[in-house]
């Protein structure tokens, strides 16, 4: 088999067996497997199961990483391919097998030029991308100096089920995805039978109270030209329809896309579901907690990257998005500390990506006919950013 049909197959494996988390170990072996061979200076993480690769130029000059998650999500697949998930409860929902074989597919295109490239290209494999911020691990372990020099610039790339047709590569400057944080309240009072509530200290009006008005706050507080989204996805209160509680909880998910968006809201999120506590007579233990900052795209990375598409596959198939998309990434955490870039590529099943179901959906499907030429794209930015400096 050729490259192309080789990625096609370790995609599909990858895909038949996902693993979750930060602990990859079947992932890592197949990452190693197919790198097997090449001029490669191979790590393994400690507190995770990633594998870090640097290949050298045959010049001195600049490092270049290129990223790919690995891990899956603890979804039942229910798409209908014949290399579907075996493995009860994890689906690679999102397409970060096909991110494993795409970088693995940039290794090898490298390799083959490694004669003509002036510097050294590290190839972050990262588990732990869905909720356990793998990339914050690999960044402590020591990634971004895998070289022996800090990195100097890093690209990676995200496939979507849905967003866009297949085949096309889309990214913006700037913000390209949101940071995300988690608001966790418990309100607590005093229980008491539902009949005498003057009795009791009833948490629960006291959080539906905070629900709605942190929906009021974003409306009130923000300017509609700075995006803030507050979703409460876990409400838990009581036993019985005529039991009071002691204690009410909730936990929403907040995304902003900006660090000053972020900090005023860490702030007034805290202050408001405490001042509804005690307007209630009642005490409310909230904890704001960061997970992952904005993706930040360098404008004169995007430039480049936007270039170097439309260069390879032609100006139709390289879009500039008009908005950033509120999902959040941890690749944000490399995008830091080194200029560099992120964007996306179509890989809808269907001639058509309208109302197909989108990543983190149980029937998600991807095409992998797109896996090379994310591949070439990403050997390609790296090489040519080796030579542009």
């Amino acid at each position: 088999m050729g490259l192309r049909e080789d990625l096609i197959d370790l995609r599909r494996r990858l895909h038949r067996r996902p693993e979750i988390g930060l602990d990859l170990p079947a992932t890592q072996r197949q990452v190693l497997a197919a790198l097997d061979g090449l001029p490669l200076e191979i790590s393994t993480g400690t507190a995770l199961s990633s594998v870090t690769a640097v290949l050298r130029g045959a010049r001195p000059g600049p490092v270049v990483l290129l990223r790919g998650d690995m891990d899956a999500l603890p979804v039942t697949e229910l798409a209908d391919v014949p290399y579907a998930s075996e493995v009860p409860g994890a689906m690679h929902a999102c397409g970060h097998d096909m991110h494993t074989a795409g970088l693995v597919g940039a290794a090898h295109l490298l390799a083959e030029r490694r004669g003509e490239l002036a510097g050294d290209v590290v190839l972050m494999f990262q588990p732990g991308e869905e909720g356990y911020d793998g990339a914050g691990l690999m960044i402590e372990e020591g990634v971004l100096d895998a070289a022996g020099r800090p990195a100097d610039a890093a690209y990676g790339l995200h496939v979507l089920a849905a967003l866009f047709p297949r085949g096309i590569f889309a990214a913006r400057p700037g913000p390209l995805m949101s940071a995300a944080a988690g608001l966790f309240v418990r309100v607590v009072g005093a229980g008491g039978h539902g009949a005498a509530p003057h009795e009791a200290a009833d948490p629960i009006p006291a959080a539906c109270e905070m629900v709605t008005a942190l929906q009021t706050m974003v409306g009130r507080r923000y300017s509609p030209f700075e995006p803030v989204v507050v979703t409460v996805g876990a409400f838990h209160a009581g036993t019985l329809r005529n039991v009071i509680p002691d204690e009410a909880v909730f936990e929403a998910t907040v995304r902003t896309f900006s660090a000053a968006a972020g900090e005023q809201i860490a702030r007034e999120s805290v202050r408001l579901c405490e001042g509804i506590a005690a307007a209630h007579g009642l005490r409310a233990e909230v904890r704001f907690e960061p997970e992952y900052p904005v993706t930040v795209n360098d404008p004169r990375e995007y430039d480049f990257v936007a270039g170097t598409a439309r260069d390879l596959f032609g100006a139709g198939r390289f879009t500039l998005m008009e908005h950033p998309v509120p999902g959040s990434e941890d690749f944000s955490r490399v995008l830091e500390r080194v200029p560099g870039a992120y964007l996306f590529l179509g890989a809808a099943a269907g001639d058509d990506h309208r109302g197909l179901p989108g990543n983190h959906s149980p029937r998600a499907r991807f095409d992998d006919g797109v896996l090379f030429d994310g591949a070439v794209l990403l050997a390609e930015l790296a090489a040519r950013r080796l030579a542009r400096d």
